[in-house]
């Protein structure tokens, strides 16, 4: 496994359609973060770092879903920087996602944010994947 984020993505978006209410992936630091910024801002419905016996850990990912029209809270969830090419994005090159209705995940030197806090903090970076 060499792109563990892509991993993590696809396995979300394979639960949506499926029409699961829990998906499991391995955890990591990175991952954490790409979670708690989903809870915080709306596309999950819950989560819960848990401990298993290889130490590595995982993460229990409660899926969001209308509860009339069953679609879920996430659209799409695209990978912009892979490990063969590396996408950068300064302060005033921000990708705007959906023109402004997604987000998009940038790791900077501030830690994992979305593309909005990085305009407020001034900084750019990594951009991780795009959220709609």
């Amino acid at each position: 496994m060499t792109d563990t984020i892509s991993d993590y993505l696809t396995r979300v978006r394979n639960a949506i359609k499926a029409n699961h209410r829990v998906v499991e992936v391995p955890a990591s630091n990175l991952k954490k973060e790409i979670t708690k910024i989903l809870f915080e801002k709306g596309y999950i419905l819950n989560y819960k770092f848990e401990d298993t016996a290889n130490k590595q850990g995982s993460i229990k990912i409660a899926l969001k879903y209308h509860p009339l029209t069953k679609k879920s809270a996430i659209n799409s969830l695209d990978r912009v920087s892979k490990p063969g090419l590396r996408k950068y994005s300064g302060v005033d090159t921000m990708p705007r996602v959906l023109n402004g209705l997604g987000i998009a995940i940038i790791s900077t030197s501030k830690g994992i944010i979305t593309d909005k806090e990085a305009k407020k903090l001034n900084v750019g970076g990594e951009v991780l994947c795009y959220i709609s």
